[in-house]
């Protein structure tokens, strides 16, 4: 079989990405009716603010707006870390980034499952956000080896995902038929399962020592916890939220509000209250909250200066507070965001300038005249030979992680672990180092200048 028959590792995400917010709208009502919000608010922003229109249209954005979610799924074991990222990868999806929950009292640590090409993204920017449980933080010993051996037990890929996964890497891809099955076989390994696996005293143990604890480990397979819609404006969003029947969290994660967005913005509705069936019990009479509804905004991606002084800020105000943020301190939270980030440069050419983004450079109608050489970029942007557009920010925070994940797990995710961070476990598990999400960002960035120095025959000094 020739690579001409195989269906682009792209566009069998595309289709997954499709047929896993399908699912979950069925599954969750509630995210139906986010979907609905956000599709309003972004109709609303493009009609009002035609500079935005303008930025998404240049950029190639526009097309996949309606397209990006990201999700988010919890594994118990090494195994199944292992066999996701193969899975994943499949799609073209790689890991990216290491993110580390503990601090937050999450025993958990993460990666990103996504594209990784500029081209690929434009195709299908879906993402999944993939945590595996941090057994070793289990300080009962006795319920720590009864959650190893409880997941031991379990199979989160059907036969036929594991097959199709074989297949993919044994003949370089998928045909048609065969990536049509692969995307039906590879949801059920995210659909919700009413039914627990435990009894409802194990799952009260499990649950005591953490409630995430009890969400991976009791059930048969990592349900999808949330799907995430992208959003021109968050504020918006949150302050519809409750005109729709939805109640958000009390605080947006991540930067304040500016005219210039950064990084990734988010909000949440709580956790639903679902009815279970444990094994000791015939009907569903216990309950389980863990999946919920989230939204973001995505803004630029920030350089290593730029992440510097983006966490001191966020530090310095969240230091100020002296609390974790919540209903009851929102608002002196929100002014000492703002006040806070003045020191943050709120024009996409002085974030250039200052070398705290990454952009895409774009030529414009205009040419130099023949010979014109060794223009600085500076001086090209000057003279309108190119211009700029920040690049999206495609990845997540650990701090806006955390906050969500605690305002959905409630007072029992304030346990604190301590710094308990190991990256080289997590990537043992994985099967591979994750990649450096910075890196991404500035290849990205390097391959838009070349591309517009050839264009226009010109060289900038090294």
């Amino acid at each position: 079989m020739t690579s001409q028959h195989f269906v682009s590792p792209d566009l069998i995400r595309q289709r997954f990405s499709k047929a896993m917010s399908d699912m979950y709208r069925d599954e969750v009502p509630l995210y139906g009716a986010l979907m609905n919000l956000v599709e309003q608010t972004n109709a609303q922003v493009l009609g009002r603010e035609p500079q935005i229109a303008r930025q998404l249209q240049s950029t190639g954005e526009i097309q996949r707006l309606d397209l990006e979610r990201h999700g988010a799924i919890r594994v118990g074991t090494a195994a199944e870390l292992a066999t996701l990222a193969r899975l994943f990868a499949v799609m073209g999806m790689q890991p990216v980034g290491y993110y580390d929950l503990t601090p937050a009292g999450v025993p958990v640590h993460s990666t990103a499952f996504r594209a990784v090409h500029e081209d690929a993204l434009q195709v299908s920017p879906f993402r999944v956000f993939t945590s595996l449980l941090r057994l070793e933080l289990i300080e009962d010993l006795p319920l720590r080896a009864f959650a190893e051996s409880t997941l031991a037990k379990r199979q989160i890929f059907t036969a036929t995902a594991l097959l199709l996964i074989d297949r993919a890497e044994t003949q370089g891809g998928l045909n048609e038929t065969e990536a049509d099955a692969f995307v039906e076989a590879a949801l059920e390994t995210f659909r919700w399962h009413h039914s627990a696996t435990v009894t409802a005293a194990q799952y009260q143990q499990l649950s005591a020592q953490h409630r995430l604890i009890a969400d991976v480990v009791a059930f048969k397979g990592p349900h999808i916890n949330h799907l995430t819609p992208r959003t021109l404006d968050i504020d918006i969003v949150q302050a519809q939220m409750p005109e729709h029947g939805i109640t958000p969290k009390a605080v947006i994660e991540g930067p304040p509000r500016r005219d210039c967005p950064i990084l990734l913005r988010q909000t949440s509705f709580k956790a639903l209250d679902e009815p279970i069936a444990f094994t000791d019990q015939g009907q569903p009479r216990g309950s389980h909250s863990a999946r919920f509804g989230e939204i973001e905004q995505r803004g630029a991606a920030l350089t290593p200066k730029g992440r510097e002084l983006y966490d001191r800020l966020l530090n310095a105000a969240r230091d100020e507070l002296q609390d974790f943020p919540n209903e009851a301190n929102a608002a002196r939270y929100n002014s000492l965001m703002a006040q806070h980030f003045e020191e943050f440069p709120d024009s996409y050419e002085q974030m250039r300038r200052q070398d705290l983004a990454y952009f895409r450079y774009f030529t414009t109608d205009k040419r130099p005249d023949a010979g014109l050489s060794n223009l600085t970029l500076d001086a090209l942007l000057d003279a309108g030979y190119l211009r700029i557009e920040p690049l999206v920010y495609e990845d997540f925070l650990p701090v806006s992680a955390a906050g969500i994940f605690q305002s959905n797990l409630g007072d029992a995710a304030q346990t604190h672990y301590g710094a308990h961070s190991n990256q080289q476990a997590f990537e043992k598990a994985l099967g591979r180092s994750t990649i450096n999400e910075l890196g991404l960002y500035a290849a990205t960035q390097q391959r838009s200048i070349e591309e517009c120095l050839a264009a226009l025959g010109v060289s900038v000094p090294g």
